[in-house]
């Protein structure tokens, strides 16, 4: 038994003046009441109480025990009271990392939104393409995609997003159209260095993979240098296919292997504990993940190829 239970049952039974009533109140029978009298008296090493006729009264130590057990419990009452307002809250600083394309595109405008409805919101957003260990670099939530990477903290997905490899027409014309997924190997991929390719992707038609050769031409941490070097005419790139629809329709990019599917980029909501409430986290992922949809229905109304987003 423990000890904060014991103080309880003692503190509830001084203040019924009755055993019989004590364990009532607290839905044991009165034999265990007095049990855990007894090895609370055991734990102090002193009597507590004074059983008689009328009832049952505090010694000098029971007092004692009393007084300090009432202060204890005020104390943790006040504490769940505290985290109940905590769960519910959203106030204070918010310390969020998230990688730079989606931070750019979808959630640095979400998290503008939210701290205009939250006025006592202080929001501190990182654009960061690394994988960060929330724990130890004291974040209270991170947004990943790709993959999660080694952290002390809870990860889940909570999204996945349709990619597709694109280049400028005129890279396209100069370089030929590949026709099959092994033609890729002529052509020079832009990469992020959070998406490392190990030399090939796994290209998807009818039901069926094909590994396709990937040649890395240049490397960068940062999306709109990567997008630079695309409309430069300097190679091809993989990105949600969200971010490049008007570019695709306008005929500024063009897909590479149109008949053939890239793979999809998962979404990941990283944080310190499952156990801790926090309202803020909560409202930051479910905004999330309805602007992703938002940004994504309109695509999968009109395409039955495979759903682009899954929570």
């Amino acid at each position: 038994m423990d000890r904060f239970t014991l103080l309880e049952t003692f503190t509830i039974a001084l203040d019924e003046g009755s055993l019989n009533r004590a364990a009532q109140r607290r839905g044991i029978s009165q034999s265990a009441v007095s049990q855990q009298i007894k090895q609370l008296e055991t734990l102090t090493g002193q009597q507590l109480l004074h059983r008689t006729a009328k009832g049952i009264h505090a010694t000098r130590a029971g007092d004692l025990v009393y007084s300090h057990a009432q202060a204890l419990l005020s104390g943790y009452n006040r504490m769940t009271a505290e985290l109940d307002a905590l769960e519910g809250s959203v106030s204070g600083t918010f310390r969020i990392s998230v990688n730079s394309f989606l931070g750019r595109s979808v959630i640095g405008p979400m998290l503008l939104e939210l701290n205009q409805q939250h006025p006592d919101l202080n929001i501190v957003m990182r654009l960061e393409d690394r994988l960060v260990d929330v724990v130890r670099e004291g974040y209270d939530l991170a947004i990943r995609t790709g993959r999660l990477g080694d952290t002390d903290g809870f990860g889940r997905k909570i999204s996945t997003l349709e990619t597709v490899l694109f280049a400028t027409p005129e890279y396209l014309d100069r370089e030929t159209r590949p026709q099959k997924p092994e033609d890729l190997q002529r052509l020079k991929f832009i990469q992020h260095h959070e998406d490392q390719t190990r030399g090939f992707f796994p290209l998807r038609r009818g039901g069926q993979e094909f590994p396709a050769p990937v040649r890395v031409g240049f490397t960068a941490d940062d999306p709109d240098l990567i997008m630079r070097a695309v409309s430069s005419g300097t190679g091809y790139t993989r990105a949600p296919r969200f971010m490049i629809e008007a570019q695709l329709a306008s005929g500024e990019y063009e897909l590479v292997l149109p008949d053939y599917e890239a793979p999809l980029k998962e979404v990941f909501a990283v944080y310190p504990s499952r156990r801790t409430p926090d309202r803020r986290r909560d409202l930051t992922i479910e905004n999330t993940v309805a602007r992703l949809e938002a940004l994504l229905q309109p695509r999968t109304a009109n395409s039955p190829v495979r759903p682009a987003i899954t929570a």
